[in-house]
């Protein structure tokens, strides 16, 4: 069992910058796949970005502006989000896998931390 928890989400002026941390339980979190999803109102939870090991992969809408990253030391994955769009606000989610295979799809993932609002103000 892995418990997730999202934090470092706020509101934030267009072309700013803002970090997630996601705080993971489990003495296994190495070898998770760990992502970001987001999830804006009235829309489908959408992939943002996914690191397996050392690899990376990001939405194309993404790409260039946030970066994900692990600290397996602290079982704690971060994103960091840079030149925010209004069209980043949504409700940003964690989330783990124990597959090999990287997935991108909600559905194929385990576990889910509660979520962080972030809002992008124009």
């Amino acid at each position: 069992q892995v418990q997730l928890t999202e934090s470092g989400g706020g509101l934030v002026q267009a072309g700013g910058s803002l970090r997630l941390s996601c705080a993971a339980s489990g003495r296994t979190f190495s070898t998770y796949a760990m992502a970001w999803f987001r999830q804006a109102p009235g829309q489908d939870r959408e992939f943002v970005a996914v690191i397996k090991w050392d690899n990376t992969y990001y939405a194309d809408s993404v790409k260039g502006r946030f970066t994900i990253s692990r600290d397996n030391a602290k079982t704690t994955v971060y994103l960091q989000m840079n030149s925010l769009k209004p069209e980043d606000t949504a409700v940003y989610y964690c989330a783990a896998n124990p597959s090999d295979i990287v997935r991108y799809t909600p559905g194929l993932y385990d576990y889910w931390g509660q979520g962080t609002q972030v809002t992008v103000s124009s």
